[in-house]
């Protein structure tokens, strides 16, 4: 750890603590839409879907503005912001337009800090440590949302169940997040403005282009792959009680946070591809135990999704930070993809779901998710 920069360590508690508050809600929120508000699958698809979408552009124009204009840290303290404030509002809500909204918001925030923080993160990179870097921030991030999952758990087991105390968790992540903003705000130094600002005209380089058509085919894979919420009712589908259900995120967050900083030495040594592979092979797998619609494999299968999130980003975002000259905008082409497919994908799996069957989108998820990672292992790891 000796490697990492002390703003990356801050940035790291930024996230940690905003995390958390993401962590407090993620596992209930699709069963507070679907059961507590008796609103359908496809009508969660659908707040997935907007809510990834709308951060499409403002990736983009934050990593455009980050390299172009040289303004990074106000975007970072800005997206935090939304975020801490957005999260809370939702114990309010009463119909899905309503949360779809305020998801929305909190994507907002998001897609103006991703692709700045990522620069900032990179900027302060020692030399031939973009791997382990990210991997700490990643292990950072994670270990916020175990932590966030256990306060939920820990909140649901004692006090129930009830939509009273659902709103008051959604109410309790404002703490979490004001922290995480004031760190952000009064303790990350801002980089130099000659490490992004270009008084030059701005255009995309031969090498920004060649990694932004690397990283086509994790778009395309993220739009058969569950996301979140899906595993989540799969797993309320097959019987498994809401209380435990946190639990099973703990699961998927905790094999993140002891395989993060290991997956960025391997990257530093092998190479981003080796490790894409191994993370599109787990992807197929947690998505192929869930087809079995049995407990034990969907508690199986969130350990395979922790496998497959950290070891995708973290390869991605230190491919980005060694490949790319303009690193904010070709980090805003990611998420924005990321929020695309993301999106795309959500949409399609809640129609299937809503109006064939759970079994049907599993089998779109699978069948789609099995082909891609079979031509990329059969490309020798998707040469660039």
């Amino acid at each position: 750890m000796k490697n990492i920069d002390k703003n990356v360590v801050m940035l790291g508690w930024v996230s940690f603590f905003t995390d958390m508050a993401s962590a407090m809600i993620n596992p209930i929120l699709p069963i507070f839409v679907v059961v507590v508000l008796h609103e359908g699958m496809d009508k969660l698809g659908l707040i997935v879907a907007i809510a990834t979408f709308v951060s499409y552009a403002l990736r983009l124009v934050s990593g455009y503005v980050s390299d172009r204009y040289g303004i990074v840290k106000p975007l970072v303290v800005g997206g935090y912001a939304l975020s801490a404030v957005s999260k809370p509002l939702i114990g309010a809500t009463h119909g899905y337009k309503s949360i779809a909204l305020l998801k929305t918001f909190e994507r907002v925030g998001k897609g103006l800090r991703s692709a700045p923080k990522d620069l900032m993160i990179s900027s302060y990179s020692k030399a031939n440590a973009s791997g382990k870097t990210f991997g700490f921030h990643k292990t950072m991030d994670i270990a916020g949302e175990l932590s966030g999952t256990l306060i939920l758990f820990g909140l649901l087991w004692y006090f129930g169940q009830s939509e009273t105390v659902m709103r008051t968790i959604f109410y309790a992540t404002l703490i979490p997040g004001l922290i995480g903003l004031v760190l952000v705000a009064f303790f990350v130094r801002d980089i130099p403005r000659s490490e992004s600002f270009s008084t030059q005209a701005f255009t995309l380089t031969q090498k920004d282009r060649k990694t932004i058509g690397s990283l086509l085919f994790y778009f395309l894979f993220l739009l058969f792959a569950f996301s979140d919420a899906f595993f989540t009712m799969q797993a309320k589908e097959i019987g498994i009680a809401t209380t435990v259900i946190p639990l099973l995120f703990v699961v998927s967050t905790a094999t993140q946070t002891l395989t993060s900083y290991t997956f960025g030495v391997f990257i530093d040594k092998t190479g981003a591809k080796r490790v894409l592979a191994f993370a599109y092979t787990c992807g197929v797998v947690a998505q192929g135990l869930l087809y079995f619609q049995d407990p034990v494999f969907t508690w199986v299968a969130y350990a395979f999704l922790g496998l497959f999130t950290v070891a995708s980003l973290n390869a991605n975002r230190a491919f980005i930070s060694q490949q790319a000259d303009n690193r904010g905008s070709v980090y805003g082409v990611f998420y924005a993809g990321v929020a695309l497919f993301g999106a795309a994908g959500a949409y399609l799996s809640g129609l299937i779901w809503e109006h064939f069957s759970m079994q049907a989108a599993l089998l779109f998820s699978l069948t789609g998710t099995s082909l891609l990672a079979l031509i990329f292992i059969g490309s020798r790891y998707g040469r660039s």
